[in-house]
Protein backbone atom coordinates (compact mmCIF):
# COMPACT_ATOMS: atom_id res chain seq x y z
CA UNK A 1 0.00 0.00 0.00
CA UNK A 2 1.05 3.61 -0.41
CA UNK A 3 1.52 5.70 2.70
CA UNK A 4 -1.49 7.67 3.99
CA UNK A 5 0.44 10.86 3.27
CA UNK A 6 1.21 10.16 -0.39
CA UNK A 7 -1.95 8.44 -1.59
CA UNK A 8 -4.39 11.41 -1.42
CA UNK A 9 -1.98 13.74 -3.21
CA UNK A 10 -1.62 11.48 -6.24
CA UNK A 11 -5.34 10.71 -6.33
CA UNK A 12 -5.96 14.42 -7.00
CA UNK A 13 -4.10 14.07 -10.31
CA UNK A 14 -5.91 12.78 -13.43
CA UNK A 15 -5.91 8.97 -13.73
CA UNK A 16 -3.45 9.05 -16.64
CA UNK A 17 -0.90 10.63 -14.34
CA UNK A 18 -1.76 8.19 -11.56
CA UNK A 19 -1.20 5.15 -13.80
CA UNK A 20 2.00 6.56 -15.24
CA UNK A 21 3.83 6.81 -11.91
CA UNK A 22 1.95 4.29 -9.72
CA UNK A 23 3.06 0.85 -10.99
CA UNK A 24 2.09 -2.37 -9.20
CA UNK A 25 5.20 -2.49 -7.03
CA UNK A 26 4.10 0.72 -5.28
CA UNK A 27 0.81 -0.92 -4.32
CA UNK A 28 2.66 -3.67 -2.44
CA UNK A 29 4.54 -1.39 -0.07
CA UNK A 30 3.92 -1.92 3.64
CA UNK A 31 5.23 -0.43 6.88
CA UNK A 32 8.09 -2.12 8.70
CA UNK A 33 6.77 -4.90 10.95
CA UNK A 34 8.58 -3.79 14.12
CA UNK A 35 9.31 -0.21 15.13
CA UNK A 36 11.12 1.28 18.12
CA UNK A 37 11.25 4.64 19.85
CA UNK A 38 14.19 6.58 18.42
CA UNK A 39 14.70 8.50 21.66
CA UNK A 40 14.49 11.73 19.66
CA UNK A 41 11.06 13.41 19.95
CA UNK A 42 11.01 14.89 16.45
CA UNK A 43 12.23 11.61 14.87
CA UNK A 44 9.54 9.51 16.56
CA UNK A 45 9.52 5.79 15.86
CA UNK A 46 11.99 4.14 13.46
CA UNK A 47 12.47 0.56 12.21
CA UNK A 48 13.84 -1.64 14.99
CA UNK A 49 17.07 -2.56 13.17
CA UNK A 50 17.97 1.06 12.22
CA UNK A 51 20.54 3.01 14.22
CA UNK A 52 20.19 6.58 15.46
CA UNK A 53 23.47 8.42 14.90
CA UNK A 54 24.64 12.02 14.74
CA UNK A 55 25.69 13.29 11.33
CA UNK A 56 29.22 14.03 12.58
CA UNK A 57 29.74 10.27 13.08
CA UNK A 58 28.86 9.66 9.42
CA UNK A 59 30.55 12.54 7.53
CA UNK A 60 33.65 14.69 7.97
CA UNK A 61 34.22 18.05 6.29
CA UNK A 62 36.91 18.41 3.62
CA UNK A 63 38.63 21.71 2.81
CA UNK A 64 41.06 21.04 -0.01
CA UNK A 65 41.68 24.07 -2.25
CA UNK A 66 42.71 23.77 -5.89
CA UNK A 67 45.44 26.41 -5.67
CA UNK A 68 46.50 26.40 -9.33
CA UNK A 69 43.16 27.76 -10.60
CA UNK A 70 42.57 24.70 -12.80
CA UNK A 71 39.67 22.28 -12.80
CA UNK A 72 36.07 21.90 -13.92
CA UNK A 73 33.92 24.50 -12.17
CA UNK A 74 30.87 22.80 -10.67
CA UNK A 75 27.49 24.15 -9.55
CA UNK A 76 24.96 22.83 -7.05
CA UNK A 77 21.51 23.04 -8.65
CA UNK A 78 18.19 22.35 -7.04
CA UNK A 79 16.83 19.81 -9.53
CA UNK A 80 19.92 18.42 -11.27
CA UNK A 81 22.32 18.15 -8.36
CA UNK A 82 26.03 18.76 -9.04
CA UNK A 83 26.71 19.69 -12.67
CA UNK A 84 29.43 21.60 -14.57
CA UNK A 85 28.69 25.29 -14.20
CA UNK A 86 28.94 25.70 -17.97
CA UNK A 87 25.68 23.73 -18.17
CA UNK A 88 23.97 25.94 -15.58
CA UNK A 89 24.96 29.49 -16.53
CA UNK A 90 27.10 31.45 -18.99
CA UNK A 91 28.75 33.39 -16.15
CA UNK A 92 32.05 31.64 -15.34
CA UNK A 93 34.57 32.48 -12.65
CA UNK A 94 38.14 33.49 -13.56
CA UNK A 95 41.16 31.25 -12.99
CA UNK A 96 42.19 33.53 -10.13
CA UNK A 97 38.82 32.95 -8.48
CA UNK A 98 39.11 29.19 -8.99
CA UNK A 99 42.34 29.05 -6.99
CA UNK A 100 40.24 29.59 -3.86
CA UNK A 101 37.58 27.03 -4.78
CA UNK A 102 37.17 23.71 -2.98
CA UNK A 103 38.02 20.37 -4.57
CA UNK A 104 34.97 18.17 -5.10
CA UNK A 105 35.25 14.46 -6.00
CA UNK A 106 32.75 11.74 -6.99
CA UNK A 107 31.09 10.45 -3.84
CA UNK A 108 31.45 13.71 -1.90
CA UNK A 109 28.38 15.30 -0.33
CA UNK A 110 28.02 19.04 -0.99
CA UNK A 111 25.94 21.43 1.12
CA UNK A 112 25.05 25.02 0.28
CA UNK A 113 25.40 26.50 3.77
CA UNK A 114 23.10 29.45 2.97
CA UNK A 115 20.39 27.17 1.59
CA UNK A 116 20.64 24.11 3.85
CA UNK A 117 17.31 25.20 5.36
CA UNK A 118 15.75 24.59 1.92
CA UNK A 119 17.38 21.21 1.30
CA UNK A 120 20.31 22.25 -0.90
CA UNK A 121 22.42 19.08 -0.78
CA UNK A 122 23.77 16.81 -3.51
CA UNK A 123 26.07 13.83 -3.94
CA UNK A 124 28.71 14.61 -6.55
CA UNK A 125 29.43 12.39 -9.54
CA UNK A 126 32.00 14.86 -10.92
CA UNK A 127 35.63 15.70 -10.24
CA UNK A 128 36.13 19.46 -10.11
CA UNK A 129 36.00 22.55 -7.92
CA UNK A 130 33.05 24.25 -6.25
CA UNK A 131 32.26 27.52 -4.46
CA UNK A 132 34.33 28.12 -1.31
CA UNK A 133 31.13 29.12 0.47
CA UNK A 134 29.86 25.52 0.18
CA UNK A 135 30.73 22.68 2.54
CA UNK A 136 32.15 19.46 1.09
CA UNK A 137 31.89 16.24 3.12
CA UNK A 138 33.33 12.74 2.79
CA UNK A 139 31.73 9.66 4.33
CA UNK A 140 33.47 8.29 7.42
CA UNK A 141 31.72 4.94 7.39
CA UNK A 142 30.81 2.84 4.39
CA UNK A 143 27.51 4.58 3.63
CA UNK A 144 25.53 5.23 0.48
CA UNK A 145 25.89 9.01 0.03
CA UNK A 146 22.88 9.25 -2.32
CA UNK A 147 20.68 7.92 0.48
CA UNK A 148 21.76 10.82 2.70
CA UNK A 149 21.18 13.32 -0.09
CA UNK A 150 17.55 12.16 -0.16
CA UNK A 151 17.34 12.17 3.64
CA UNK A 152 18.76 15.68 4.05
CA UNK A 153 16.11 17.09 1.70
CA UNK A 154 13.14 15.77 3.68
CA UNK A 155 10.95 18.27 5.55
CA UNK A 156 11.77 16.78 8.97
CA UNK A 157 15.54 17.26 8.46
CA UNK A 158 15.21 20.59 6.66
CA UNK A 159 13.30 21.88 9.68
CA UNK A 160 16.18 20.88 11.95
CA UNK A 161 18.71 22.54 9.65
CA UNK A 162 16.63 25.74 9.64
CA UNK A 163 16.53 25.79 13.44
CA UNK A 164 20.31 25.41 13.62
CA UNK A 165 21.16 27.95 10.91
CA UNK A 166 22.62 31.25 12.11
CA UNK A 167 22.76 34.75 10.68
CA UNK A 168 20.81 37.95 10.11
CA UNK A 169 17.46 37.32 8.45
CA UNK A 170 16.09 34.02 7.18
CA UNK A 171 17.42 34.58 3.67
CA UNK A 172 21.04 34.89 4.84
CA UNK A 173 21.35 32.22 7.53
CA UNK A 174 24.19 29.72 7.31
CA UNK A 175 24.33 26.18 8.65
CA UNK A 176 27.82 25.69 10.04
CA UNK A 177 29.46 22.27 10.18
CA UNK A 178 29.45 21.87 14.01
CA UNK A 179 25.71 22.57 14.11
CA UNK A 180 25.09 20.30 11.10
CA UNK A 181 27.03 17.51 12.77
CA UNK A 182 24.95 17.46 15.95
CA UNK A 183 21.71 16.54 14.14
CA UNK A 184 20.64 12.93 14.88
CA UNK A 185 19.37 10.78 12.00
CA UNK A 186 17.97 7.27 11.62
CA UNK A 187 20.37 5.09 9.60
CA UNK A 188 19.50 1.76 7.99
CA UNK A 189 22.20 -0.85 7.22
CA UNK A 190 24.38 -0.15 4.16
CA UNK A 191 22.66 -2.79 1.97
CA UNK A 192 19.27 -1.37 2.85
CA UNK A 193 20.48 2.14 2.01
CA UNK A 194 21.43 0.86 -1.44
CA UNK A 195 18.04 -0.85 -1.85
CA UNK A 196 16.24 2.37 -0.90
CA UNK A 197 18.29 4.39 -3.40
CA UNK A 198 17.63 1.77 -6.10
CA UNK A 199 13.89 1.93 -5.44
CA UNK A 200 13.80 5.72 -5.41
CA UNK A 201 15.86 5.95 -8.62
CA UNK A 202 13.24 3.82 -10.40
CA UNK A 203 10.30 5.78 -9.00
CA UNK A 204 11.99 9.11 -9.69
CA UNK A 205 12.80 8.06 -13.25
CA UNK A 206 9.13 7.29 -13.99
CA UNK A 207 7.98 10.57 -12.48
CA UNK A 208 10.66 12.61 -14.27
CA UNK A 209 9.81 11.05 -17.62
CA UNK A 210 6.14 11.87 -17.16
CA UNK A 211 6.86 15.41 -15.99
CA UNK A 212 9.26 15.88 -18.93
CA UNK A 213 6.53 14.84 -21.36
CA UNK A 214 4.10 17.25 -19.72
CA UNK A 215 6.66 20.03 -19.95
CA UNK A 216 6.98 19.38 -23.68
CA UNK A 217 3.18 19.66 -23.96
CA UNK A 218 3.25 22.92 -22.01
CA UNK A 219 5.95 24.28 -24.34
CA UNK A 220 3.79 23.45 -27.38
CA UNK A 221 0.72 25.07 -25.78
CA UNK A 222 2.75 28.18 -24.92
CA UNK A 223 4.06 28.34 -28.49
CA UNK A 224 0.52 28.09 -29.87
CA UNK A 225 -0.71 30.78 -27.48
CA UNK A 226 2.24 33.00 -28.39
CA UNK A 227 1.45 32.73 -32.11
CA UNK A 228 -2.24 33.62 -31.57
CA UNK A 229 -1.42 36.66 -29.45
CA UNK A 230 1.43 37.84 -31.71
CA UNK A 231 -0.85 37.84 -34.73
CA UNK A 232 -3.60 39.74 -32.87
CA UNK A 233 -1.36 42.52 -31.48
CA UNK A 234 0.67 43.05 -34.67
CA UNK A 235 -2.02 42.68 -37.37
CA UNK A 236 -5.30 43.22 -35.54
CA UNK A 237 -8.55 41.37 -36.18
CA UNK A 238 -9.39 42.71 -39.66
CA UNK A 239 -7.71 40.53 -42.33
CA UNK A 240 -8.26 43.25 -44.96
CA UNK A 241 -6.65 46.12 -43.04
CA UNK A 242 -4.06 48.21 -44.91
CA UNK A 243 -0.53 47.79 -43.60
CA UNK A 244 2.54 50.00 -43.25
CA UNK A 245 6.15 49.38 -42.18
CA UNK A 246 6.40 49.67 -38.38
CA UNK A 247 10.07 50.62 -38.31
CA UNK A 248 10.59 47.89 -35.69
CA UNK A 249 12.23 44.77 -37.07
CA UNK A 250 10.46 42.16 -34.96
CA UNK A 251 7.03 43.76 -35.56
CA UNK A 252 7.27 44.00 -39.37
CA UNK A 253 4.28 45.52 -41.16
CA UNK A 254 1.40 46.72 -38.99
CA UNK A 255 -2.08 48.22 -39.50
CA UNK A 256 -1.84 51.65 -41.09
CA UNK A 257 -3.86 53.45 -38.41
CA UNK A 258 -1.89 52.02 -35.46
CA UNK A 259 0.91 53.95 -33.73
CA UNK A 260 4.30 52.91 -32.35
CA UNK A 261 5.00 54.33 -28.89
CA UNK A 262 7.80 54.04 -26.39
CA UNK A 263 6.43 52.72 -23.10
CA UNK A 264 7.89 55.67 -21.16
CA UNK A 265 5.83 58.13 -23.22
CA UNK A 266 2.51 56.81 -21.93
CA UNK A 267 3.33 54.93 -18.71
CA UNK A 268 5.30 55.40 -15.51
CA UNK A 269 8.07 52.82 -15.05
CA UNK A 270 9.99 51.86 -11.89
CA UNK A 271 10.92 49.03 -9.58
CA UNK A 272 11.12 48.29 -5.87
CA UNK A 273 13.34 46.71 -3.24
CA UNK A 274 13.52 44.03 -0.56
CA UNK A 275 13.45 45.40 3.00
CA UNK A 276 16.04 43.79 5.27
CA UNK A 277 14.79 40.47 6.59
CA UNK A 278 16.84 41.12 9.69
CA UNK A 279 14.73 44.14 10.63
CA UNK A 280 11.51 42.87 12.19
CA UNK A 281 10.04 46.38 12.07
CA UNK A 282 9.83 46.04 8.30
CA UNK A 283 7.92 42.74 8.29
CA UNK A 284 6.32 41.88 11.63
CA UNK A 285 2.64 42.82 11.60
CA UNK A 286 2.90 44.17 8.06
CA UNK A 287 -0.33 44.72 6.15
CA UNK A 288 0.80 46.20 2.82
CA UNK A 289 1.15 43.60 0.00
CA UNK A 290 4.73 42.95 -1.21
CA UNK A 291 5.52 40.90 -4.32
CA UNK A 292 8.59 39.02 -5.51
CA UNK A 293 9.38 37.95 -9.07
CA UNK A 294 7.59 34.59 -8.85
CA UNK A 295 4.28 36.46 -8.64
CA UNK A 296 4.40 37.37 -12.35
CA UNK A 297 3.87 33.72 -13.25
CA UNK A 298 0.21 34.33 -12.47
CA UNK A 299 -1.53 36.03 -15.39
CA UNK A 300 -3.53 38.23 -13.00
CA UNK A 301 -2.28 39.00 -9.47
CA UNK A 302 -5.22 39.13 -7.08
CA UNK A 303 -3.66 38.10 -3.76
CA UNK A 304 -0.27 37.96 -2.03
CA UNK A 305 1.27 36.03 0.86
CA UNK A 306 3.91 38.54 2.03
CA UNK A 307 3.31 41.92 3.65
CA UNK A 308 5.48 44.84 4.78
CA UNK A 309 4.90 47.58 7.32
CA UNK A 310 4.36 51.30 6.80
CA UNK A 311 7.86 51.80 8.22
CA UNK A 312 9.28 49.67 5.40
CA UNK A 313 7.32 51.65 2.82
CA UNK A 314 8.79 54.90 4.13
CA UNK A 315 12.38 53.90 4.80
CA UNK A 316 13.02 51.44 1.97
CA UNK A 317 11.66 53.70 -0.77
CA UNK A 318 9.09 51.13 -1.82
CA UNK A 319 6.70 52.27 -4.56
CA UNK A 320 2.96 52.06 -4.07
CA UNK A 321 1.98 50.41 -7.34
CA UNK A 322 -1.60 51.08 -8.37
CA UNK A 323 -4.07 48.38 -9.32
CA UNK A 324 -4.29 48.28 -13.10
CA UNK A 325 -0.50 48.32 -13.55
CA UNK A 326 1.51 45.74 -15.46
CA UNK A 327 4.42 43.99 -13.74
CA UNK A 328 7.44 42.62 -15.60
CA UNK A 329 10.14 40.35 -14.14
CA UNK A 330 13.48 41.94 -15.03
CA UNK A 331 15.96 39.36 -13.69
CA UNK A 332 16.30 35.60 -13.30
CA UNK A 333 17.97 32.66 -15.02
CA UNK A 334 14.76 30.74 -15.61
CA UNK A 335 11.74 31.48 -17.80
CA UNK A 336 10.44 34.13 -15.42
CA UNK A 337 12.63 36.97 -16.77
CA UNK A 338 10.54 38.93 -19.30
CA UNK A 339 7.25 37.47 -18.05
CA UNK A 340 4.46 39.95 -17.34
CA UNK A 341 1.26 40.00 -15.28
CA UNK A 342 -1.65 42.32 -14.62
CA UNK A 343 -1.82 43.70 -11.07
CA UNK A 344 -5.40 43.68 -9.81
CA UNK A 345 -4.60 45.07 -6.34
CA UNK A 346 -2.48 47.90 -4.98
CA UNK A 347 0.89 46.53 -3.86
CA UNK A 348 4.62 47.13 -3.69
CA UNK A 349 7.36 45.08 -5.35
CA UNK A 350 10.94 43.92 -4.99
CA UNK A 351 13.95 44.92 -7.10
CA UNK A 352 13.47 42.06 -9.55
CA UNK A 353 10.16 43.44 -10.86
CA UNK A 354 9.35 46.60 -12.80
CA UNK A 355 5.93 48.25 -12.84
CA UNK A 356 4.37 49.88 -15.90
CA UNK A 357 1.43 52.11 -14.96
CA UNK A 358 -0.49 53.74 -17.86
CA UNK A 359 -0.97 57.45 -17.16
CA UNK A 360 -4.31 59.12 -16.60
CA UNK A 361 -6.38 61.02 -17.62
CA UNK A 362 -5.35 60.89 -21.31
CA UNK A 363 -4.96 57.17 -21.40
CA UNK A 364 -3.25 55.88 -24.54
CA UNK A 365 -3.09 52.20 -23.61
CA UNK A 366 -5.17 49.95 -21.39
CA UNK A 367 -3.27 47.83 -18.90
CA UNK A 368 -4.96 44.68 -20.22
CA UNK A 369 -3.82 45.39 -23.78
CA UNK A 370 -0.31 46.34 -22.67
CA UNK A 371 0.09 43.07 -20.78
CA UNK A 372 -1.25 41.13 -23.77
CA UNK A 373 1.23 42.89 -26.05
CA UNK A 374 4.10 42.09 -23.68
CA UNK A 375 3.20 38.40 -23.81
CA UNK A 376 3.75 38.57 -27.58
CA UNK A 377 6.94 40.57 -26.98
CA UNK A 378 8.39 37.98 -24.58
CA UNK A 379 10.99 36.61 -27.06
CA UNK A 380 12.16 40.16 -27.83
CA UNK A 381 12.41 41.03 -24.13
CA UNK A 382 14.48 37.90 -23.57
CA UNK A 383 16.74 38.83 -26.47
CA UNK A 384 17.21 42.33 -25.04
CA UNK A 385 18.00 41.00 -21.58
CA UNK A 386 20.55 38.55 -22.96
CA UNK A 387 22.22 41.56 -24.62
CA UNK A 388 23.04 39.73 -27.83
CA UNK A 389 24.81 36.85 -26.15
CA UNK A 390 26.63 38.60 -23.30
CA UNK A 391 26.26 37.72 -19.63
CA UNK A 392 23.93 40.63 -18.84
CA UNK A 393 20.91 38.46 -18.15
CA UNK A 394 18.64 41.29 -17.01
CA UNK A 395 16.28 44.01 -18.17
CA UNK A 396 16.44 47.53 -16.75
CA UNK A 397 13.74 50.11 -16.18
CA UNK A 398 15.45 52.19 -18.85
CA UNK A 399 15.15 49.28 -21.31
CA UNK A 400 11.42 49.15 -20.63
CA UNK A 401 10.93 52.92 -20.89
CA UNK A 402 12.42 52.87 -24.40
CA UNK A 403 10.73 49.63 -25.44
CA UNK A 404 8.42 50.26 -28.41
CA UNK A 405 4.90 48.88 -28.48
CA UNK A 406 2.06 48.98 -30.99
CA UNK A 407 -1.04 50.89 -29.90
CA UNK A 408 -4.33 50.72 -31.78
CA UNK A 409 -7.21 53.00 -30.69
CA UNK A 410 -8.51 52.18 -27.21
CA UNK A 411 -11.76 50.59 -28.41
CA UNK A 412 -9.77 48.32 -30.73
CA UNK A 413 -7.42 47.44 -27.86
CA UNK A 414 -10.44 46.24 -25.87
CA UNK A 415 -11.72 44.12 -28.78
CA UNK A 416 -8.31 42.52 -29.22
CA UNK A 417 -8.06 41.69 -25.51
CA UNK A 418 -11.49 40.03 -25.53
CA UNK A 419 -10.72 38.11 -28.74
CA UNK A 420 -7.39 36.84 -27.40
CA UNK A 421 -9.03 35.75 -24.16
CA UNK A 422 -11.59 33.67 -26.07
CA UNK A 423 -9.09 32.32 -28.64
CA UNK A 424 -6.64 31.11 -26.00
CA UNK A 425 -9.15 29.89 -23.40
CA UNK A 426 -9.08 26.20 -24.36
CA UNK A 427 -5.30 26.06 -24.66
CA UNK A 428 -4.86 27.97 -21.41
CA UNK A 429 -7.16 25.53 -19.61
CA UNK A 430 -5.15 22.58 -20.94
CA UNK A 431 -1.96 24.28 -19.84
CA UNK A 432 -3.32 24.79 -16.31
CA UNK A 433 -4.28 21.10 -16.09
CA UNK A 434 -0.76 20.05 -17.16
CA UNK A 435 0.85 22.43 -14.65
CA UNK A 436 -1.43 21.13 -11.89
CA UNK A 437 -0.46 17.54 -12.72
CA UNK A 438 3.23 18.44 -12.54
CA UNK A 439 2.76 20.18 -9.19
CA UNK A 440 0.90 17.19 -7.72
CA UNK A 441 3.44 14.70 -9.02
CA UNK A 442 6.33 16.71 -7.58
CA UNK A 443 4.57 16.84 -4.22
CA UNK A 444 3.86 13.11 -4.40
CA UNK A 445 7.53 12.40 -5.19
CA UNK A 446 8.69 14.49 -2.23
CA UNK A 447 6.33 12.72 0.14
CA UNK A 448 7.21 9.27 -1.19
CA UNK A 449 10.94 9.94 -0.73
CA UNK A 450 10.35 11.27 2.78
CA UNK A 451 8.26 8.23 3.77
CA UNK A 452 10.89 5.80 2.46
CA UNK A 453 14.08 7.37 3.85
CA UNK A 454 12.57 8.00 7.29
CA UNK A 455 11.40 4.40 7.71
CA UNK A 456 7.66 4.84 7.20
CA UNK A 457 7.59 2.43 4.23
CA UNK A 458 9.51 -0.81 3.70
CA UNK A 459 10.77 -1.01 0.10
CA UNK A 460 13.31 -3.85 0.43
CA UNK A 461 11.22 -6.50 -1.35
CA UNK A 462 10.05 -4.06 -4.03
CA UNK A 463 13.63 -2.91 -4.71
CA UNK A 464 14.82 -6.51 -5.07
CA UNK A 465 12.36 -7.11 -7.93
CA UNK A 466 13.45 -4.04 -9.90
CA UNK A 467 15.97 -4.24 -12.76
CA UNK A 468 19.15 -2.20 -12.69
CA UNK A 469 19.11 1.26 -14.29
CA UNK A 470 22.17 1.85 -16.42
CA UNK A 471 23.66 5.20 -17.37
CA UNK A 472 22.82 4.62 -21.03
CA UNK A 473 19.10 4.46 -20.26
CA UNK A 474 19.29 7.69 -18.30
CA UNK A 475 21.17 9.37 -21.15
CA UNK A 476 18.49 8.18 -23.59
CA UNK A 477 15.82 9.82 -21.43
CA UNK A 478 17.66 13.14 -21.55
CA UNK A 479 18.41 12.94 -25.27
CA UNK A 480 14.75 12.21 -25.96
CA UNK A 481 13.61 15.27 -24.08
CA UNK A 482 11.87 13.25 -21.38
CA UNK A 483 14.04 14.32 -18.50
CA UNK A 484 12.42 16.77 -16.14
CA UNK A 485 13.51 20.35 -16.76
CA UNK A 486 15.07 22.83 -14.35
CA UNK A 487 12.84 24.88 -12.10
CA UNK A 488 11.25 27.97 -13.59
CA UNK A 489 13.30 30.47 -11.66
CA UNK A 490 16.32 30.46 -9.41
CA UNK A 491 16.25 33.56 -7.24
CA UNK A 492 14.97 33.87 -3.72
CA UNK A 493 13.08 36.81 -2.27
CA UNK A 494 16.22 38.66 -1.34
CA UNK A 495 17.74 38.25 -4.76
CA UNK A 496 20.54 35.86 -3.92
CA UNK A 497 21.14 33.02 -6.34
CA UNK A 498 19.43 30.06 -4.83
CA UNK A 499 20.35 27.18 -7.12
CA UNK A 500 23.70 28.26 -8.52
CA UNK A 501 26.99 29.14 -6.94
CA UNK A 502 27.03 32.51 -5.21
Amino acid sequence: MSSPATEPILREAPQTAYAAVKPSYLSDLKPYPVMKDSGVPWLGKVPEHWEVRRIKSLFRELDQRRGDGRGVLLSLTRTRGIIPQSEATNHLASAEDLSKYKVCKPGDLVMNRMQAWSGMFAASTYQGVISPDYSVFAAIDEVHVKYFEHLFKTPILVDQFAQRSKGVGSGFNRLYTPDFGTVPVAVPPRREQAAIVHFLDHSDRRIRRYIGAKQKLIALLEEQKQAIIHRAVTRGLDPNVRLKPSGVEWLGEVPEHWEVWQVGHFASVGNGSTPSRGNAAYWSGGTYPWLNSSSVNARIIKAVNQFVTDKALRECHLPRVAAGSVLVAITGQGRTRGTSALLAIEATINQHIAFLTPREPKQTASAEYLQTFLVAAYPELRHMSDDSGSTKGALTCEDLRHFRVLLPPLDEQDRIVRWVRDATFEGHSALQVAEREIALLREYRSRLIADVVTGKLNVREAAARLPDIDDEALDTDKAGGLAEGEDVDNRDDAGSVAVLDE
